[in-house]
């Protein structure tokens, strides 16, 4: 018999859910309860080489206060429906808004959307999960607040919450978000409110400028995981710098990126060049300029003879290093003489800045990035082959040189087999590498589609064998990723979740956790 629903959570009946959906719509207003195919649309859509009927919601649920996601989740305790919890809804190529497991309830807060505080002087803003980028930014231009932004390649569309809740980063000096975050609210699956750190003291002021509080720091427990739903956050801002100096360096061998790492890491160490440095290859860049079917006809991935010709025809790098320099015009030239002697040693180096490529948007999107401007043009890859596929791969390692020739070579090596391209970065940290490859495939062609699975799933294995851990990943390969952390780690998430939520009503297998 055809239930009324798109879908259902796993283990209700019809029966049981139409209660729970009354219940919803006594707190929430019928407008703000979704059941029918079309309003759930925008919830389905995913860009993983799994079918959409895996991450098919039951219904989206859209709240606008504390007191009512407190109702909502006694409700989902009374009847054991599962949600899983989106802010904005933008991670794309990480799941989109779509629930990790079919039937869940999205429990959707782009509503909740108040900037309710902003200290120009302690550069601190607190707000809630729907606040986007783009929000912020106006506010700050509104306003005339000297202060910056860092923001992850969906720049306007995303926010901070869901970004920074999913460890996430950016470009400026700021770019390691979570490291940045500084107090949460947070409802409970009982209903309770926790505020964390200094948030727990009443008539606190020092909620959002210091971050530990008294007693253990709880705030990384809903990072990536299922124990609550945070519905205030609060993060540090960065004060406009005197001066901003983007650059771009210019590399035209694969093997260059030893030497690039290399020198990049003394300079990350020492503070020399502040904001993580992203070394781009030509083909993650190519979707700006060009298509695919420009240098590629056929199956298979791209040759190394056509990257090479796409390189000479737009005059781009292969490899392109982007950094920036901030401070006063005194700072900024000391620096940029340490960052051009350490470059220009090898004889390799092809340095360009803001004055030498005008408006071209390779350079003109990193520049902007690199000072939290609102720029998307980064999803231009998506461009390069076209048909809606993308997964992204982001295993860690440490920022050396020796380690970005041996998972290039790797990645390569796989992506091939699958016939698929090399569509990768670096970004370079403090001391460690996060290599990051958007698998980049045909989601109307079957046969592409299941050797993106294929490569997705023998990446993770033979990274994870070699010591290099995903520090994020989507929501079809949760629990493949999960499980290359080992046993206890997975025993003690599975423990805070029975303490925190034992129903497992928020978020079942987010991270791997149920």
């Amino acid at each position: 018999m055809a239930s009324k629903y798109i879908a259902l959570p796993k283990g209700i009946s019809e029966q049981t859910f139409d209660a729970a959906v009354k219940d919803f719509r006594r707190v929430l207003g019928d407008a703000n309860v979704l059941t029918s195919a079309y309003q759930l649309a925008p919830y389905t859509k995913i860009m993983m080489p799994v079918p959409e009927a895996n991450h098919t919601p039951s219904a989206a649920i859209l709240a606008t206060t504390v007191e009512q996601i407190q109702e909502i989740v006694g409700i989902c305790n009374n009847y054991k429906v599962p949600i899983w919890t989106i802010s904005t809804g933008k991670n794309l190529g990480y799941g989109s808004a779509a629930p990790a497991e079919r039937g869940q309830v999205v429990l959707d807060l782009h509503r909740m959307n108040r900037i309710l505080e902003v200290d120009a002087d302690l550069c601190y803003a607190l707000v809630e999960p729907g606040v986007t980028y783009r929000q912020l930014y106006d506010y700050f231009q509104e306003h005339q607040l000297p202060l910056w932004l860092s923001v992850p390649a969906p720049s306007a569309i995303a926010g901070p919450t869901g970004n920074t809740l999913d460890r996430g980063v950016g470009y400026t000096p700021y770019g390691e978000h979570f490291m940045n975050a500084c107090g949460m609210e947070v409802v409970l699956t009982n209903g309770e409110v926790l505020r964390t750190a200094m948030g727990g003291l009443p008539n606190s002021n020092t909620w959002q400028v210091f971050k530990w509080g008294y007693g253990p720091y709880l705030d990384g427990i809903f990072t990536q995981s299922n124990y609550g739903i945070v519905t205030k956050f609060g993060f540090w801002l960065m004060p406009a710098p005197p001066m901003y100096k983007p650059f771009q360096i210019q590399y035209q061998d694969e093997g260059d990126i030893v030497e690039i790492v290399e020198t990049i890491r003394p300079l990350r160490i020492s503070g020399t060049i502040p904001n993580s440095v992203v070394i781009s290859h030509a083909l993650y860049e190519a979707g700006l300029k060009a298509k695919r079917g420009d240098y590629v006809s056929g199956p298979g991935p791209i040759s190394d003879e056509a990257v090479h010709r796409l390189i000479r025809d737009h005059k781009m790098g292969l490899w392109n290093v982007y950094a920036a320099l901030y401070g006063t015009a005194e700072q900024v030239a000391v620096n940029w003489k340490i960052v051009t002697e350490a470059f220009g040693k090898s004889g390799k180096a092809k340095f360009l800045t803001e004055q030498d490529v005008g408006d071209d948007p390779q350079f003109g999107y990193r520049a902007a990035l690199m000072r939290g401007g609102m720029d998307m043009r980064e999803f231009n890859l998506y461009n390069w082959r076209g048909g809606g596929g993308s997964l992204w791969f982001a295993p860690v390692s440490q920022a050396r040189g020796s380690e970005t020739l041996k998972q290039m070579t790797l990645a390569k090596r796989i992506l091939a087999k699958h016939g698929l391209d090399y569509t990768g970065e670096f970004i370079v940290g403090m001391r460690d590498m996060h290599h990051i490859l958007d698998i980049l495939y045909d989601r109307t062609d079957p046969a592409m589609t299941n050797a993106a699975y294929q490569c997705f799933d023998e990446l993770v294995t033979e990274f994870s064998a070699l010591g290099y851990g995903s520090y994020r990943t989507n929501t079809a390969f949760m629990d493949k990723v999960a499980d290359t952390y080992g046993p206890v780690q997975r025993s003690i998430n599975r423990r805070l979740k029975k303490a925190l939520d034992p129903n497992g009503i928020l978020a079942p297998g987010k991270s791997g956790i149920r």
